[in-house]
């Protein structure tokens, strides 16, 4: 991800937690809602997250924005509870949404839809129970299957260059829920079979937090000690089992992933991540943040599908 050169600038943001800057009322809260953005990303400890947000403010500010980060921590729950208070009180003039679990926040999105609050959310609009595209609504929606894909052929290509075509390899998973989940790894385990099909999955590990997957994945090689390739679906996971394996002694010759963060990229340079397949998030945050003051000016304008770019980064093409 290259969101280095976006800087927050001076932006003030307004709490939106107990204790915080109450807002305005009145007149002035109606000028300074219709200029106040709500970002809710996945987490902010996922460092790709965290990035984003500090662009998206950045950005935001320099367009004459006022953007309001949350962080809903991965929970589901918490993230509907918090963007429904700055919905339904009206503090938002419009918010993008990285949903941890689209489905949940149905009823929320029809509640912006009565109360004139455009919203860019990823997925597309089944998955939030609607029928097609809608006024006031923009989905931004990764390609998964083309994502997993390009993970399964990256890992099998790996496997042949440096493992003879063979290799007993440990696949990542995301929680259930997460979007995309099924699409991805259908793909990615279809495309590393027919790049190589001496590549044998010997484990599974289902992986969110960093911490947490290298634990897990350390876990996992102590039980399968001839492990010498991962799958990894996201940063978080590709990060921990890297460092699972050196904290093993273990080399890890092939190992490939999507997210590329600053942290992944500069892994995949150094040769300890064969390659990654990088979500442009600049280029993304840019078509989102500009889809999304769009309908905030116009709210009754046809929303659009939105696809996030991406691109399959080596260490011969890492910058």
């Amino acid at each position: 991800m290259t969101l280095a050169a976006l800087t927050a600038g001076s932006l003030l943001l307004t709490a939106c937690s107990p204790g915080g800057t109450q807002p305005a009322t009145g007149a002035a809260a109606g000028a300074d809602n219709a200029k106040t953005i709500v970002f809710s990303p996945l987490a902010l400890k996922i460092p790709a997250m965290k990035g984003l947000s500090e662009g998206v403010k950045g950005y935001g500010s320099g367009k004459g924005y006022t953007v309001l980060v949350q962080d809903p921590d991965l929970d589901p729950q918490k993230q509907l509870t918090d963007l429904k208070s700055v919905i339904e009180s009206g503090r938002a003039g419009g918010a993008w949404v990285i949903a941890v679990q689209p489905a949940a926040l149905s009823g929320l999105v029809k509640t912006a839809q009565e109360k004139k609050v455009p919203l860019v959310l990823n997925g597309v609009p089944e998955d939030y129970g609607l029928s097609g595209l809608q006024p006031g609504l923009t989905f931004a929606k990764i390609d998964y299957t083309a994502q997993g894909r390009a993970i399964g052929e990256s890992l099998g290509k790996c496997v042949n260059e440096k493992l003879g075509g063979t290799a007993k390899v440990i696949l990542t998973v995301s929680a259930a829920g997460t979007a995309g989940k099924e699409d991805v790894e259908k793909a990615q385990l279809e495309a590393l079979k027919a790049a190589a099909p001496g590549a044998e999955i010997v484990t599974e590990v289902t992986v969110g937090e960093r911490a947490k997957a290298q634990t897990d994945i350390g876990n996992a090689l102590q039980g399968n000690p001839g492990v010498n390739a991962v799958i990894g679906n996201n940063d978080e996971g590709a990060l921990g089992a890297v460092g699972a394996f050196a904290a093993a002694g273990k080399e890890l010759p092939c190992i490939t992933e999507t997210g590329g963060n600053d942290e992944v990229l500069q892994a995949v340079k150094d040769g300890r991540i064969y390659a990654s397949v990088a979500l442009q998030f600049e280029a993304d945050m840019v078509q989102s943040f500009d889809s999304l003051t769009a309908m905030m000016a116009d709210p009754a304008a046809q929303g659009q599908q939105l696809a996030t770019p991406q691109k399959v980064i080596t260490a011969g093409s890492a910058q």
